[in-house]
């Protein structure tokens, strides 16, 4: 199993609140029989922890999740993705990199009612606005999706602190050209520091060997310490 979570509401909470979240779906133990319903549990149980998290007034703990655990699917072996917030899962494979999860965030949901266009997104004054979290008064959705097992292929989990300051066209050159995934990883995140590192980068990329299995490296740079990988 592979996560980001990345935290928020101030030094202290977003650590807390990231770190909580990252012990608790630790305890889905051996991922190969993990299921969907498992992880949905997971994932409340997380945003449960979380959201007894004491903070000072005015200030609310909380944390996005995002990344994959190792299931079967019908005997296939397939990823299953899961995401709440705007840290992302990227798929990348065959040359390309693609998106797997979408964010939850107010700058997304104007993306897709067409009122903000992708380029502006990027600039937009409120991207860091987001929808659903772990923590709050409210249990969020958990978004999911199966994808067969590809030998070859590679996953990379980041906080939004990555694509923030970089962009996909030089993300999917680093994963391309640098085939070791610890070199990759920090990589990625010295590019974010170089173009302004104005948020926690936190970055873990995932390679699939033949026959399959796979192989993990992280690397980050924190401001407030409160993006974690696992």
């Amino acid at each position: 199993m592979y996560f980001v979570a990345d935290g928020m509401g101030g030094h202290e909470a977003g650590a807390q609140a990231s770190a909580t979240a990252v012990a608790v779906l630790c305890s889905l133990g051996h991922a190969g029989s993990a299921s969907e319903a498992d992880l949905q549990a997971a994932v409340s149980d997380a945003h449960r922890a979380v959201s007894r998290i004491a903070t000072r007034p005015g200030r609310n703990a909380g944390t996005t999740v995002t990344g994959a655990v190792v299931v079967e699917r019908d005997g296939v072996p397939c990823w299953l993705v899961a995401n709440v917030g705007d840290s992302r899962t990227y798929r990348f494979s065959g040359g390309e990199l693609r998106q797997v999860t979408t964010d939850h965030s107010l700058v997304q949901e104007l993306v897709a009612a067409g009122e903000v266009s992708p380029e502006e997104a990027r600039t937009f004054a409120r991207r860091n606005v987001i929808t659903r979290a772990l923590g709050g008064m409210v249990e969020p959705e958990l978004d999911c999706w199966y994808l067969p097992i590809v030998p070859g292929e590679r996953l990379m989990i980041c906080s939004d602190g990555l694509t923030e300051e970089v962009a996909p066209d030089a993300i999917a050159q680093v994963l391309r050209e640098q085939p070791h995934p610890q070199l990759a990883a920090d990589q990625l995140v010295n590019y974010a520091l170089l173009a302004g590192g104005r948020d926690n980068i936190t970055v873990l990329v995932v390679d699939v060997e033949q026959p399959v299995g796979a192989q993990s490296a992280s690397a980050d740079r924190q401001l407030d310490g409160s993006a974690h990988p696992a």
